[in-house]
């Protein structure tokens, strides 16, 4: 096969792959309708939710995604790349057919994984990582950390503030922000628009925060896929790439100090409220999970939607989805880290270049230097300018070698001779 019939091939998958992607949005075909939060506290949240999903039905999707897979069996260069979309495509619409069913759950764990999934490292899960966290601000939530003693910063300012970030970075491809009281989240970010629950209060590091997160990270993303000039699928977020754009937002975060413990504990208290409700917690239990950590009703509500919408309210069988925020971070981080170990800086910008998975990448890397892939646009600030990210990297390698079990010893001393 010569390699313009080759690019022609890989052409013709990425188009058919790009158009059911379109089909099987996942979010907006779990949401839930306003007036169920109403009717929650209508009963004082003592009764639980009330969930229809209309029928949603896969049988053309999955055809669809029969005849690709003839297509992409011919195209060596993208044949693991391209499979693994359509099994995250497959698994996606019989996700959305089973809605509301215990089956429901068994494609989120397909797609997404459970919280006792192992890391990468082999040795911790998920559900181990958020533990940490857990413990650690049990630790301190009684010392003064410098933090402002309630969130102050309304919706209106977040929006002007994000506003300003995008079309500084952006230029005529800014997004609109807008106002979205439909949001499960405090903001939801796309290539379009960023969206802001009004309701929502943030702090002083929120504002910074969700400028990295959403506005750096997942619209550069999302405008650099659109920007492709033939590698069009890149656009197109879809579940095999959620770990990896979360856990690249999470990290941005870290590198540029816009991350606190609260943050920390909202990213591990859903981990730990998603397995509370595998263990047979239902929508109450897990209401009441997160209003003794927040006295919050609202903000608990639609943190306990998060984990139950599209599946069983009584508990059993939830939406595993946000798992994917720590391991997304882990990962990220042990590939930055060894990429600049092993002196691959030019794997820094090729996670940019759209919505993709960690895995994508050397398919990405082979396809960029075909010529298909283009380079992207639009970086971070902490990616167009790398000297603090290879300096906190190269440290990081280096703790990776460190045995800290003969070290502790020395310190636990000090500690000891105060106790």
């Amino acid at each position: 096969m010569t390699n313009e019939v080759a690019i022609q091939k890989i052409l013709a998958v990425n188009d058919a792959l790009l158009a059911i992607s379109e089909d099987v949005k996942i979010l907006r075909n779990i949401a839930w309708d306003d007036k169920i939060q109403q009717e929650f506290f209508r009963h004082n949240a003592q009764r639980l939710p009330f969930v229809e999903y209309p029928k949603y039905d896969a049988a053309p999707v999955l055809a669809r995604i029969k005849s690709i897979r003839k297509l992409i069996a011919e195209v060596p260069h993208i044949k693991k790349y391209a499979g693994r979309i359509a099994d995250k495509l497959e698994s996606s619409a019989h996700l959305l057919a089973t809605r509301g069913t215990s089956e429901f759950f068994e494609h989120s764990k397909d797609l997404y994984g459970v919280p006792k999934n192992e890391l990468q490292n082999g040795s911790s899960t998920i559900y181990d990582l958020a533990d940490h966290f857990d413990r650690l601000f049990i630790r301190v939530k009684k010392e003064d950390l410098g933090a402002l003693d309630a969130p102050n910063v309304s919706a209106e300012v977040l929006a002007q503030k994000m506003r300003e970030a995008v079309d500084g970075m952006f230029g005529e491809f800014a997004p609109e922000v807008v106002m979205d009281a439909t949001l499960a989240s405090n903001a939801l970010a796309g290539r379009r628009r960023i969206a802001i629950r009004p309701t929502a209060k943030f702090n002083d590091k929120d504002v910074d925060q969700l400028i990295q997160h959403e506005a750096y990270v997942h619209v550069a993303t999302s405008i650099n896929g659109f920007l492709q000039p033939t590698m069009k699928i890149l656009v197109e977020g879809h579940a095999g790439t959620t770990a990896t754009q979360e856990g690249l937002a999470v990290f941005a975060e870290f590198i540029t100090g816009n991350i606190d413990l609260d943050r920390l504990r909202r990213l591990s208290d859903r981990v730990l409220a998603i397995q509370h409700a595998i263990d047979g917690a239902d929508f109450i239990d897990v209401y009441r999970f997160f209003l003794e950590r927040t006295d919050h009703p609202e903000q608990s509500y639609q943190n306990a939607k998060r984990v139950f919408r599209g599946g069983v309210i009584s508990g059993g069988a939830p939406f595993t989805k946000d798992i994917v925020y720590l391991e997304g971070l882990a990962d990220v981080h042990n590939f930055l880290r060894l990429a600049v170990a092993k002196g691959k800086f030019d794997y820094l910008d090729l996670l940019f270049v759209g919505k993709l998975d960690i895995a994508d990448l050397p398919t990405l890397k082979k396809l960029s230097e075909l010529g298909i892939v283009a380079p992207p646009k639009f970086l971070p600030p902490w990616i167009t300018d790398k000297r603090f990210l290879l300096s906190y990297l190269s440290y990081s390698s280096f703790l990776t070698t460190f045995d800290s079990s003969l070290s502790s010893p020395f310190y636990e001393k000090i500690f000891d001779k105060y106790e």
